[in-house]
């Protein structure tokens, strides 16, 4: 039996796929919004993490996946299957970076989520052939993990003092990453940078 925890803010599509995938005889299914998403993942101790993406409630919008898949604790951690987007490379380099092994296109159908949830739960890598493009776009950004971060919370109109106590940083290393980011974007300013990456879709 293959313990699989859905994580979807989207209350309709997140029911229905739980729904979906509990007919199948070898998967049993919980289904939890971001926000929850932490908690639940200690009480289910799920073997896959289905995680969609686009996180609307937590850190300005940035999916924390590290809180799905935490070290320790004597038990292993979930494997990571994300749902996302072409358009969204810079979505599909952190959940790169937060080890994920399975990657559905969003536009896909349910049957390709199923395969992908069996496929992880044996250890094996799973990945939509029409991201491809996706991960292109995101072997070509020229932005950190952590200069994506930033950017994301200043596209969301954070301030610099709401962009350090969210990332535990300075003020100055906060304008650092600012001036990084508008010299790697090629951008005249903030707000400029902020377009560029959008019109990319690394935000």
């Amino acid at each position: 039996m293959i313990r699989v925890l859905l994580v979807h803010d989207v209350c309709l599509v997140r029911s229905v796929l739980s729904q979906w995938l509990s007919r199948q005889p070898d998967l049993r299914v919980e289904d939890t919004p971001w926000r929850s998403a932490p908690g639940r993942v200690g009480a289910v101790r799920p073997d896959v993490c289905a995680a969609d993406l686009d996180c609307s409630d937590d850190a300005y919008g940035i999916p924390p996946l590290g809180d799905l898949c935490p070290r320790g604790g004597g038990t292993p951690p979930p494997r990571l299957l994300v749902l996302a987007s072409a358009h969204r490379p810079g979505l599909l380099k952190r959940a790169l970076e937060a080890g994920a092994l399975g990657y559905v296109d969003k536009a896909g159908t349910p049957e390709q989520l199923l395969r992908g949830i069996r496929r992880v739960a044996q250890g094996e890598r799973f990945v939509t052939e029409s991201l491809g493009f996706g991960f292109l776009k995101a072997a070509e950004m020229p932005l950190t993990r952590r200069e994506l971060s930033v950017l994301t919370l200043a596209a969301e109109g954070a301030s610099v003092a709401e962009i350090a106590g969210s990332l535990h940083l300075s003020h100055g290393t906060v304008r650092n990453y600012m001036a990084a980011i508008t010299r790697k974007t090629g951008a005249r300013n903030r707000v400029d940078a902020i377009r560029i990456s959008q019109g990319q879709g690394w935000l």
